[in-house]
Formats: C-alpha cells, sequence, structure tokens
C-alpha cells in the first residue's frame, strides 16, 4: 500500500514546489499553529462534519471548496492547506491554487467532505436561551430551538447575550460569517433597549458622540427615543461595532440599568413577520444582499 505523499510546509516568502523532500513532514492538526485550529474550531464548528452533495461538472479551488464545506473562510483555509491537513485523494495538498474535480475525495484532518448546499436562517431568539452550540450545564441553546430545521449543518453568526431576544442569523456559509462578524465591514445591528431609569437626552447626545469605556472608544451610529419620543424610559440604538456587549456598557456607563434589550434589525434583516421563537429561511434577494457585505 502505497504511503501518502506528504507536501512540505514552507515558511512565508520561500516557494514550495509542493513535493515532498528529504526530513520534510507536514503538521498533525495537534502539531499546527494552536492559534489557527483553534480560532477555526471556534468559528466553523462545522468542520469535521461530512455532507453528501456531490461537487459539480467544473473543478473547484481547493480554498473556496472548504470554504463551501464550511470548514473556514478562503484566507483561513489557505494557511490549513499550507500546513498540511488537506489531502485529496489521500495525497497532502499543500499547492494554493489547486482545484478540485468531480469525484475527487478531500479530507480535513482525517474528516471527509464534500459540498453542502449553502443555508441561511433568521431566528427571532427567545429570552434566557444561550447563542452557544452546547452548554455543559445543559441549558437550552439556540441549537435546541432549531434543531432539525435542515439537514445541513448550520451555526449561529455571532452571539446575543442570554437574556437579549431578538434577531441571530445562521448558516453554513463560512465565508459569509467572518465578513459580517469582521469588525472592518461594520455590520449594522438596531436594538430597542429599555432602561429602569429616565434616560436623560443629554447622555444621548454624548453616547452619539462616543464615550470612553475601558481602552476604547464607543459610539453609536444612531440612538434616539421609541417612537414619538414620550417615553424616556425606552431607546432605540444603532451600531456597527462589534466590540462585546458595547450597548451594555454605554448604558452602564451613565448608571442606566438595561431590563429589556431586543435586536430589531442584523445587516439590513428584519424581525417583520417573524414571532419569538420562529425561525424562517432567507430569501435569495436577502441572500444576495448579504453577499454585496465585504
Amino acid at each position: 500500500m502505497k504511503k501518502p505523499i506528504k507536501k512540505d510546509f514552507k515558511p512565508r516568502g520561500t516557494k514550495s514546489t509542493g513535493r515532498k523532500g528529504p526530513g520534510k513532514k507536514t503538521f498533525s492538526r495537534a502539531e499546527a499553529p494552536a492559534s489557527l485550529t483553534r480560532k477555526i474550531s471556534q468559528d466553523y464548528p462545522a468542520a469535521k462534519k461530512m455532507v453528501k452533495t456531490p461537487v459539480g461538472d467544473e473543478p473547484i479551488r481547493l480554498n473556496k471548496y472548504l470554504s463551501m464545506c464550511g470548514v473556514a473562510s478562503r484566507r483561513e483555509a489557505d494557511e490549513l492547506i499550507k500546513i498540511g491537513l488537506v489531502e485529496i485523494n489521500n495525497v497532502v495538498v499543500t499547492e494554493m491554487g489547486f482545484k478540485v474535480k468531480p469525484g475527487d475525495k478531500v479530507k480535513y484532518d482525517g474528516a471527509q467532505l464534500s459540498i453542502e448546499r449553502m443555508r441561511y436562517f433568521l431566528l427571532n431568539k427567545p429570552k434566557n436561551i444561550l447563542s452557544t452550540v452546547d452548554d455543559t450545564k445543559g441549558r437550552r441553546t439556540v441549537m435546541n430551538v432549531i434543531k432539525g430545521v435542515c439537514k445541513e449543518a448550520i451555526y449561529p453568526v455571532g452571539k446575543l447575550d442570554r437574556v437579549t431576544t431578538g434577531l441571530l442569523l445562521f448558516t453554513n456559509d463560512g465565508d459569509m460569517a467572518k465578513r459580517l462578524i469582521h469588525p472592518k465591514n461594520g455590520v449594522s445591528r438596531l436594538y430597542e433597549v429599555h432602561t429602569r431609569e429616565k434616560v436623560k437626552s443629554p447622555h444621548l447626545d454624548e453616547i452619539r458622540q462616543g464615550v470612553m469605556i475601558g481602552d476604547g472608544m464607543m459610539r453609536a451610529d444612531e440612538v434616539a427615543y421609541v417612537g414619538d419620543g414620550t417615553d424616556p424610559h425606552k431607546i432605540g440604538i444603532r451600531i456597527s461595532s462589534s466590540r462585546n456587549k458595547v450597548v451594555t456598557k454605554m448604558f452602564e456607563h451613565f448608571g442606566y440599568t438595561i431590563t429589556k434589550m431586543d435586536r430589531v434589525m442584523y445587516a439590513g434583516l428584519s424581525k417583520k413577520n417573524l414571532s419569538r421563537g420562529d425561525f424562517r429561511e432567507l430569501t435569495q434577494t436577502e441572500v444576495n444582499f448579504l453577499k454585496m457585505i465585504r
């Protein structure tokens, strides 16, 4: 039985022939840079799932193939290829630009992959549901809510706090998920916030202009009283920052206690006609819009 040809990992700036040389080896997942494999596992938990949807008639670049399988974004897939975690027909491939042909058997970290249909679902998350994939304490998560919605393995894009309600996107599209959560893209999020105390108008001005919290400046793109503005306990706030708990921190900075927070829009998607705890599949028009975010 022939052993697979392992192609060597070359440092950046060194040209690789893609062929094995004396004393050269590839990385196993355990030997690969921890920062990379840990990040891939967290952002793309579908990486080890096998899905039985065939490739089309045209060859596909290997990094795109890995992305379409939900393993990683294309850029991160390039790194996985470089360090020798990907095999085609039992041969380790480290060549950038390699194309997968119909009938090829592709493996990532020993698990066979195949392209799956890209799916996109929007959930109106209920309160007291965790946004994690699973929970060691056995508490209910969003995965319990959407269980069985489709045969593909879909996962949440970003997170909402346990007590926060509202829109949460699910997909198996690794490239899109990466773009939506990347800070540079500034994806818009609109929240309705209820506070125990009356919120003063000058504080809204400061939130709009920016407040220094910790080691950074936090600001809202828009912030105002909800509706006709007669209730100072209800605030609408739009942000594009992806920093953790940014809305909560800005209100707490002025001594306000949030009693309710609901994400009513995300990346141009609204919860119109979507009751709490329900979900729906995105339309092709909505998917096309999200694909334009770069």
